[in-house]
């Protein structure tokens, strides 16, 4: 179980209201919108951080204050350097979290508020043990993925065939996290990418690791979640992904990030169009932009029209 007591301790100690770790549910805290804000726009300053799973570990679990007094427990992933590699690919983890939105509310998400941000050396000078390298040569910077650490969760029970069959709403959630993973092509079944709300009456999914997938090569912890692994879904979710057609697909995923170099660093900028659709890292000047390929998003695509095929022809039934 996901737990914050060294966080409640480290806001404690630097004299921060415990008030804005209050839930809207028991899972995510606050509304997307003002995470998005935070993690993108606002200054950010880590309080505490240990690995996310064990000490040395490549992400960090840290505690972000922010000058409006809020304070947010994220996942900290450092990008690698040229900004992507195998199992480190911070653009897919921002390009999953952006495709929920065409098919889901924000009460439904199974990915949780995601962002990438370029990362002063200044705010690692000043962390307690965050470091990271330079990721691109015309910058000191640093390319770091944020998400929001989700709160009472488990890895246990996530996928329950018996569960799903006597509990609609438990079965609802499982369908929306498998067709989340089935179009972005999942392909890391390593126990802890999904996770479970411990709240039985709304017991919420979610995907917390989504590095290998588009068009990655697999992990060797298994690939269950790049196929359909459940047989109904909800209806209100296939109405949803039958709206979705090229162009929101390539709006929504084309550009997942943009940053502009302002001397040493990099800002945050609205997306603008697509510098190359065959790369997902661009360079141009002093533009930074980062989104799926054409090839990654014809593949979503594919597999959207198949999988909407197979509900058509009754393989998969709706509820």
């Amino acid at each position: 179980m996901r737990h914050s007591t060294l966080f409640r301790c480290a806001l404690a100690a630097a004299a921060l209201p415990m008030h804005v770790l209050a839930s809207q549910d028991g899972n995510i805290g606050m509304r997307a919108a003002r995470i998005e804000a935070n993690l993108r726009d606002s200054t950010l300053k880590p309080v505490a951080s240990q690995g996310s799973r064990f000490k040395g570990d490549r992400t960090e679990h840290v505690l972000l204050a922010f000058n409006d007094t809020t304070a947010i427990e994220v996942k900290w992933a450092v990008a690698p350097t040229g900004g992507e590699a195998f199992n480190n690919q911070p653009r897919y983890e921002a390009a999953a979290y952006e495709l929920q939105k065409l098919f889901l509310d924000e009460r439904d998400y199974v990915v949780p508020p995601t962002a990438l941000r370029m990362v002063p050396q200044g705010v690692f000078a000043a962390s307690q043990g965050l470091k990271g390298e330079p990721t691109f040569q015309d910058s000191p910077a640093v390319l770091v993925e944020l998400q929001y650490w989700t709160m009472g969760v488990t890895p246990e029970g996530v996928y329950d065939t018996r569960r799903a069959g006597r509990d609609s709403v438990y079965a609802r959630h499982l369908g929306d996290l498998n067709i989340l993973t089935y179009l972005i092509r999942h392909r890391d079944a390593n126990k802890g990418n999904m996770l479970l709300s411990a709240d039985s009456a709304n017991p919420r999914l979610f995907a917390v690791d989504n590095g290998v997938a588009f068009a990655s090569p697999p992990s060797n912890r298994g690939t269950d979640w790049e196929k359909m692994r459940v047989d109904r879904v909800s209806a209100a979710t296939v109405a949803r992904l039958r709206s979705i057609n090229e162009a929101s697909l390539t709006t929504a995923l084309g550009v997942v990030a943009q940053f502009e170099r302002r001397g040493d660093d990099y800002v945050t900028t609205p997306a603008g169009p697509n510098l190359d659709p065959d790369k997902g890292v661009r360079h141009k000047g002093s533009t930074l932009q980062l989104g799926l390929t054409s090839y990654e998003i014809e593949g979503v695509r594919d597999r959207l029209k198949s999988l909407l095929k197979d509900i058509d022809r009754g393989r998969i039934k709706t509820f």
